[in-house]
């Protein structure tokens, strides 16, 4: 805990400074001119390629967030094949704290005092998904910060990088990437919302649960009471 000290506060000050990066400035500064030019360049290009439109549409639809469990699934599996059972065991645990941990600071990140629509809902003279095609998608929300896909993706690619490793890392990231950036070119999310919110929240909330003794006490103590077969010994 106290070697790793440091790298906590230092990955909490860089959270907090994204944040009031954002937050501080009148308009939110410069953020706001990236947030404008990335939605009015996808938003424009709704309306120049069918196949873009009809692609931005499946990808916004929710049965298409199962694919992303789908992904992060079979990362899982990988690393949970390779186990013995005591170890699927500890695996699969690990897995309850991750949600859990993902519920406490999905729900500590919506305390922020922020209510921000979607570009979707702030611009006017816009394209919007679900006028272009007659087909079930999320084009926008009355309150889009933070991101909470993101910030899901986000705690799967912490726990991934903590108990697998560098390249579960970035194949994590690059799950992140894939996932996250639909509700960006939709317009559901501006590009801060989960490049600014959802990871910010992550910066700050989740090195107190995977850099001290945390994830893995719960781990042991839930090794210890649910039942099974390869309970672990008090």
């Amino acid at each position: 805990m106290i070697n790793r000290l440091p790298l906590l506060l230092l990955l909490n000050a860089l959270g907090l400074a994204l944040f009031f990066s954002w937050y501080l400035p009148v308009n939110h500064g410069f953020w706001f001119n990236i947030d404008a030019t990335l939605f009015h360049f996808f938003n424009n290009e709704l309306v120049k390629s069918q196949t873009f439109l009809t692609l931005i549409a499946i990808t916004n639809n929710r049965a298409f967030d199962g694919i992303s469990l789908l992904a992060m699934g079979a990362l899982f599996s990988w690393f949970w094949l390779r186990e013995d059972g005591a170890g699927r065991r500890r695996l699969v645990l690990m897995g309850i704290v991750m949600l859990l941990c993902a519920v406490v600071i999905n729900q500590l990140g919506h305390l922020i005092p922020v209510v921000h629509a979607s570009p979707t809902l702030f611009f006017t003279d816009i394209h919007r998904v679900s006028e272009l095609l007659h087909f079930p998608t999320k084009d926008a929300s009355s309150d889009s910060f933070p991101g909470d896909h993101g910030l899901m993706l986000l705690i799967f690619t912490g726990f991934m990088l903590r108990y697998f490793g560098g390249r579960a890392f970035f194949i994590a990231a690059a799950i992140f990437f894939i996932f996250s950036s639909p509700r960006i070119m939709i317009g559901a999310h501006w590009f801060t919302d989960v490049y600014v919110g959802s990871l910010s929240i992550a910066l700050v909330g989740l090195p107190w649960v995977l850099l001290t003794p945390i994830s893995d006490r719960l781990i042991s103590i839930l090794n210890r009471t649910l039942p099974g077969k390869y309970k672990a010994s008090r």
